[in-house]
């Protein structure tokens, strides 16, 4: 397959998105752990410990989610420095790398999702738990 400066540029949009929404998750769960913070000082609960301990693993899976995403931009951007300088045989390998680190990104997306998810379930039973 011919590699043209219009494939990697497609990436550009789905990657600047992706970092929006990245950029938007690390600062919902910034503000968490602030508030979070705030009410440890005053009661020292074990339990807001453990919640701002979850949210600190979610918060470094989201930076290294934001990393490997820039990652794959700035190889995107090679890949078109690479196909204008006409090394077309670079340029594959390089977008087919930027490919991966975009993967990596979203395999990453998945596990913090995962993680957020898990965490609001046992939330949920602990509510259930109570009105019963």
């Amino acid at each position: 397959m011919e590699l043209s400066l219009s494939i990697p540029a497609l990436l550009f949009p789905a990657i600047s998105l992706t970092m929006l929404a990245y950029n938007a998750r690390y600062l919902v769960i910034a503000t968490l752990i602030r508030n979070l913070h705030g009410q440890y000082e005053e009661n020292s609960s074990e339990t807001i410990r453990l919640q701002v301990e979850k949210l600190s693993k979610r918060l470094t899976l989201i930076k290294n989610m934001q990393a490997v995403a820039i990652f794959s931009f700035l190889l995107a951007v090679t890949t078109m420095l690479l196909i204008y300088i006409e090394q077309s045989f670079i340029a594959n390998i390089v977008f087919g790398l930027s490919l991966i680190a975009l993967m990596i990104s979203l395999i990453l997306s998945f596990i913090e999702v995962q993680i957020s998810t898990k965490a609001l379930s046992i939330q949920l039973q602990n509510i259930e738990k109570k009105e019963r």
